[in-house]
């Protein structure tokens, strides 16, 4: 079996069963961040330069989506040939801020709806002899898989 790594290191956990996005979040005003922030506060109201990182939600509810149908450039690796793709703006469950990020293969952007729960998934971009690179998507959550949340 081919070692499991993250595409871009340090962004989420490798937690198959329950991954997170990895952020960070002010000391001195508490404001949510992804990516990290390491250097200064983007919180306008706030001259914070400490910060601590936090596993983010993994569930969150669509705010807008689209369909991505360019192939983006390297260092980006896509299936050849290049099949298009969902993407989504999902406002995550306890932050309340925006994160944008792939729909799990299989989803069409015709299936999303504004306002539709998802949770954050594990899925292979590309691999190579040593290695299987994983990033992170929003899959739909099923009203099934919703009540069993509860």
């Amino acid at each position: 079996m081919k070692k499991r790594v993250p595409a871009i290191e340090g962004w989420f956990s490798l937690d198959t069963e329950k991954p997170h996005l990895l952020g960070s979040r002010c000391t001195s005003c508490k404001s949510y961040f992804f990516p990290k922030e390491t250097l200064f506060c983007r919180n306008p109201g706030c001259a914070g330069r400490e910060f601590e990182e936090v596993p983010l939600s993994r569930s969150g509810k669509v705010w807008s989506f689209t369909n991505n149908c360019y192939q983006p450039p390297p260092p980006y690796v896509s299936p050849d040939p290049f099949v298009p793709y969902a993407i989504a703006a999902v406002e995550l469950e306890d932050e309340k801020m925006v994160v944008l990020g792939q729909v799990a293969a299989g989803t069409d952007a015709s299936e999303l709806k504004v306002g539709m729960p998802v949770e954050l998934v594990l899925e292979k971009l590309f691999e190579d002899e040593e290695c299987e690179y994983l990033v992170w998507k929003w899959k739909p959550v099923s009203q099934a898989e919703e009540r069993s949340h509860v």
